[in-house]
């Protein structure tokens, strides 16, 4: 469908691109027959691809001039990509669409109409307006996307309250009153939208048009635990008002889980074995600490996630690092145990608490260099 808008204004689409070889070009067509009447700018964003969508794009950016690549080596992540894409765009109008070919384009056309006749800052695609049709996600995706928008409106100022797709992936925005937002948006966010709304604290006038989310023909959705991983930490980050850095955030998560790793390792051994809390104490911690790592190597840190020996010499860097606190850990919880109160849970806990920001800050530095 060829729709055609006469205006003199200048548009850049920002495509971010992993592993969408077989869609990307599709996209690009349609994108260029449908606003060609603008002054038009595509930029495509590729984490390196390992289908060889860059190549792809490449290859089509020398016969088409307004295509643009950026081929990112070492940095990876959807919001840093939307950020970096912004950033170079030249357009008075910014344009956002996912690249899995589940946005029509035909939604960015209205969003740009809207803005365009309106003194909104941004236009963002909803699936849930009642015009909106949804086509591309399963019942269990659909009620976690509900979930999730609802959980982020809690988190957000009350200016955006009227929003219902916080997750989108397709926004319109104009440059120009969003370009020092942009600037600040944090690379290491759940969502784009989601981070930039955070940010502008209310300061965004923001509305929504209807979207069809189409199904994906090629390719895999890249929702996995990561991302849902970094949801929660994004909304934790938003209502502490982003006063405390997201990986401590995530650590301290991490370290949660560590708790009851402890817990549930002490106690089956207690229940199993007739060796008392003091010998058992260390073994749990260390095997706790050792959870830790590997949960933070797969979550917090996975930027700079270490693989095969690598992993094995952080681990050793984790404990070695970690070895004070443990130390201290077993010492103030025994003595805890044996001075103030035969409480084994109390006891482990009045360990636990000591040594988190020791574990977070010289971890940081010093096993994943961050």
């Amino acid at each position: 469908m060829s729709t055609n808008i006469k205006s003199k204004q200048s548009l850049t689409f920002v495509l971010p691109t992993f592993n969408e070889k077989e869609n990307i070009l599709q996209l690009l067509n349609e994108i260029q027959k449908c606003f060609n009447s603008y002054e038009l700018e595509l930029i495509v964003i590729d984490d390196n691809s390992k289908d060889g969508t860059s190549i792809l794009v490449r290859e089509y950016a020398k016969k088409n001039r307004i295509v643009r690549l950026i081929n990112r080596i070492g940095r990876s992540g959807l919001s840093s990509a939307i950020k970096e894409g912004c950033l170079n765009a030249t357009g008075e109008i910014i344009a956002i669409m996912d690249t899995d070919g589940q946005h029509e384009v035909i939604a960015i056309t209205n969003a740009i109409e809207k803005l365009l006749n309106s003194r909104l800052d941004l236009i963002a695609g909803s699936r849930f307006l009642n015009e909106s049709s949804i086509q591309g996600l399963s019942q269990k995706r659909e009620r976690f996307s509900i979930l999730a928008n609802s959980l982020a409106r809690f988190s957000l100022s009350k200016k955006f309250n009227h929003l219902t797709d916080i997750m989108s992936g397709c926004i319109v925005l104009k440059r120009q009153s969003c370009i020092s937002i942009i600037e600040k948006v944090d690379v290491n966010g759940f969502k784009f939208l989601y981070e930039l709304l955070a940010i502008s604290k209310g300061r965004l006038k923001v509305s929504e048009t209807h979207l069809t989310f189409k199904p994906r023909k090629h390719g895999v959705s890249k929702l996995d635990v990561a991302i849902v991983w970094d949801f929660l930490v994004s909304v934790i980050h938003t209502i502490l008002r982003r006063s405390i850095p997201r990986k401590a955030i995530s650590f301290a998560f991490v370290g949660a889980i560590g708790v009851l790793v402890q817990l549930s390792t002490l106690y089956t051994l207690i229940y199993f074995s007739s060796i008392s809390f003091e010998r058992l104490l260390p073994f749990a911690v260390v095997v706790a600490a050792s959870s830790n790592f590997l949960v933070n190597n797969w979550l917090t840190f996975r930027t700079n996630r270490l693989k095969n020996k690598l992993l094995i010499f952080g681990l050793f860097k984790f404990l070695l690092v970690s070895s004070l606190p443990i130390v201290a850990n077993v010492g103030l919880a025994t003595s805890f145990y044996n001075y103030v109160s035969p409480n084994t849970l109390f006891s482990q806990l009045a360990g636990i608490i000591v040594v988190f920001i020791w574990n977070y800050a010289a971890s940081s530095r010093l096993v994943w260099n961050n």
